[in-house]
């Protein structure tokens, strides 16, 4: 009787709780575009407060603004630093006392910057601001863009590194020989690093009556600031920095920012003094995340997934992370027995490390010990952006779910995570609609393989049978959808589930946080083995009664776009796609888009390597097999993936007679970050779409 008992009580709870989603609204899609993003967290030395940045759509300008926000310990709230919109990248100086950030906000005052965005120069300059109060000073008011920056270990000074700049001389010099003529790569400069005293920059901006024009006249020799030291300078753009007290590592990266081979992408050594650099790395992946220990004599950095490998050639891999002793160049992996992927990293304290690892639907946080990683007790979802105080135990965390957005935890320590306290509260519009409910689920490829993705149910639907399911795809390929919080024009998947679908996320092999193994398996058949797994998800759907197979429809985005494409060459089961700048052919994308090296390691050879490869992985050659009515999108300034695919899908189609619709968005690039409107249309026509055809 008891058990029966128990039983009635967990059925009535149940039902209490699809009563209570069920007498939410649903979220509209005004309301899901309009979600502010947290970029990132950085706490202050002493623990005691903390910088945020955040990203929102400023529908009335067309554009997205980037603002800075504190916490204050003392206080327990959060307000809003900077106003002009045009703020990232926060800094701490090591004493507390000033948020240095990277800003194309005017050199008027703050006011009249958010008012005249037309008369704006766009230079992304390094400013300062006094948590005590006042206005942002620019560290500089010359035209130079900060490729990144770094305090100095004592906070005197600032390091930044911007494109070795011209004389006003050579640049007449240039235009009268080349007009507007481009020298492909011929004109590319590299940089010089910068250090400019931050006292001596605060007096020479407050003594002038405003910050209006440069404090250099226009005819003067040097083009940089007058009271800029030059560090160093590299034939490559400086694209990351880490100070220590005696020296200074940075990373380095193409000019173009297109990936031709790994080498471009080392970290050098260079004394805070200056002098010539010294090349500490010689390797085969791209590093980043530079950071030292706090005695300043271990330099620490991680390997994203996907981005190549230090103990051999080039091989998209899971996140990694390494120490180097700046002495000798002797690098060691550290926690080298994690069978996922690391993400994000900080050094806190005492030396020790604390990662963010993926492992299937969950990132968590783990205590890195040598080779061990040690998971720390925290909440289901997903961690990022750790942080942690230079001076004090303080440690700062992003996290979410599916349903919870994304909100700042600070914790007394990183082995508190369960007793943080929250930040933030962005985004509470989400708890009050109604929320999808979600399940993992897993299956066997054709060949046998375990694949394992995320069923988004439309809310109070869980555990229905033959609904309506759009297949929606990630990008990467190297990423994994899982318990995490989205809500954009790329992370639509719940805002699908609020218009009755039941959205499928497969994570496909070549997704990250399923070894080294399960990534690897993807080349050289880049869409061809990841497109079997998924259709044997799908398959598996509708066999378990859980899809109803005529009504499925299919989707993605960059590579999600790439199998979506591919997919619908191999069956007519999906009713309506949906795409986007994801390629269709492999040998002219390789040569067009910003991956280059990436592209050829997927296929196991350039086009005249492989030229088999190029062919047989391509849905251009089985174009005549499509029968699905598919829409497309694409940024018509997208160099990760050429917008000529998007355009030369579009003709295939319209030369097969296949119903499509194809949305270009100017002046966008891969990450539709321009203009909000872009996202917003994208996702709207989407879903109309999906309606159109599935209903027919």
């Amino acid at each position: 009787m008891e058990k029966i008992a128990g039983a009635l009580l967990c059925l009535c709870t149940s039902l209490t709780a699809v009563r209570a989603q069920e007498s939410k609204p649903l979220i509209t899609l005004d309301e899901f575009m309009n979600a502010t993003e947290v970029r990132a967290a950085r706490v202050a030395p002493d623990g005691q407060a903390a910088v945020i940045w955040t990203n929102s759509p400023d529908w009335a300008h067309d554009r997205f603004r980037d603002d800075l926000w504190l916490w204050l310990q003392k206080t327990g709230s959060t307000v809003q630093l900077t106003q002009s919109g045009y703020d990232s990248s926060p800094a701490w100086s090591p004493d507390g006392k000033y948020i240095a950030f990277i800003s194309s906000r005017s050199l008027a005052d703050e006011e009249t910057s958010a008012k005249e965005d037309d008369d704006k120069d766009s230079t992304e300059r390094v400013w300062l601001i006094s948590v005590a109060g006042g206005e942002a000073l620019p560290l500089y008011t010359e035209k130079l863009d900060a490729h990144t920056f770094a305090w100095s270990a004592d906070g005197t000074k600032i390091f930044f590194s911007v494109e070795q700049p011209l004389t006003k001389a050579q640049e007449d010099a240039r235009k009268e020989e080349w007009k507007d003529v481009i020298r492909w790569r011929e004109q590319e400069r590299g940089d010089v690093l910068l250090a400019i005293p931050v006292q001596a920059a605060i007096a020479e901006m407050q003594k002038t009556p405003g910050p209006k024009t440069s404090a250099k006249k226009e005819d003067e020799e040097s083009p940089l600031p007058k009271l800029a030291q030059v560090v160093t300078k590299n034939d490559r753009e400086i694209s990351e920095i880490a100070v220590a007290p005696q020296q200074i590592a940075f990373e380095t990266e193409t000019v173009s920012h297109r990936m031709e081979g790994p080498v471009a992408s080392e970290i050098y050594l260079v004394n805070t003094t200056g002098g010539d650099a010294k090349q500490l790395t010689h390797n085969e992946a791209v590093e980043s995340g530079l950071r030292w220990g706090p005695d300043g004599k271990r330099l620490y950095f991680n390997v994203r997934a996907a981005a190549g490998s230090l103990e051999g050639k080039y091989q998209d891999v899971q996140g990694r992370l390494y120490e180097i002793d700046p002495v000798n160049g002797k690098v060691d992996r550290l926690g080298a027995d994690f069978k996922g992927s690391f993400e994000d990293y900080t050094v806190v304290e005492d030396g020790s490390l604390i990662a963010a690892g993926l492992t299937g639907t969950q990132q968590q946080l783990y205590k890195i010990d040598g080779s061990k990683a040690e998971e720390l007790k925290g909440t289901a979802g997903s961690y990022t952006g750790v942080d942690a105080a230079k001076q004090s135990h303080t440690f700062i965390a992003l996290h979410s779910t599916i349903n919870d957005p994304t909100q700042v935890f600070i914790a007394d320590e990183p082995s508190h995570l369960e007793q943080a306290k929250v930040a933030t509260n962005f985004n509470t519009l989400f708890h009050e609609r109604a929320q999808p409910e979600w399940a993992m689920y897993q299956w066997k490829a054709d060949d046998g393989t375990e694949v394992e993705g995320v069923l988004i149910y439309p809310p109070g639907k869980k555990g229905a049978k033959h609904l309506r399911m759009l297949t929606l795809i990630h990008g990467g390929p190297a990423d994994a959808d899982g318990d995490r919080f989205g809500a954009d024009w790329y992370d639509w998947a719940t805002l699908a589930a609020a218009n009755g679908w039941l959205v499928f996320r497969p994570n496909y092999r070549g997704s990250s946080g399923y070894g080294d193994q399960f990534m690897l398996q993807i080349e050289p058949h880049l869409v061809s083995v990841p497109g079997k797994d998924i259709l044997a998800g799908v398959d598996a759907l509708v066999k378990d009664g859980i899809a109803d197979p005529d009504h499925l429809t299919i989707g993605g985005y960059s590579y999600g776009g790439y199998m979506t494409n591919w997919l619908i060459t191999q069956t007519t089961r999906f009713k309506a796609a949906v795409t986007g700048a994801g390629a269709v052919e492999h040998a002219a994308n390789w040569g067009n888009d910003d991956e280059t090296y990436d592209d050829a390691w997927y296929l196991s050879g350039t086009p005249w390597e492989k030229p088999e490869l190029y062919q047989s992985e391509a849905a251009l050659f089985q174009f005549n097999k499509v029968k699905t009515p598919t829409h497309l999108v694409g940024g018509n300034a997208d160099v990760r993936v050429s917008f000529l695919e998007d355009v030369l899908m579009e003709r295939a189609f319209q030369q097969i007679n296949v119903p499509h619709s194809f949305l270009a968005f100017p002046g966008e690039g891969h990450g539709l970050d321009k203009n909000p409107w872009h996202g917003y249309i994208k996702v709207r026509e989407e879903l109309k779409w999906l309606d159109k055809y599935v209903n027919q």
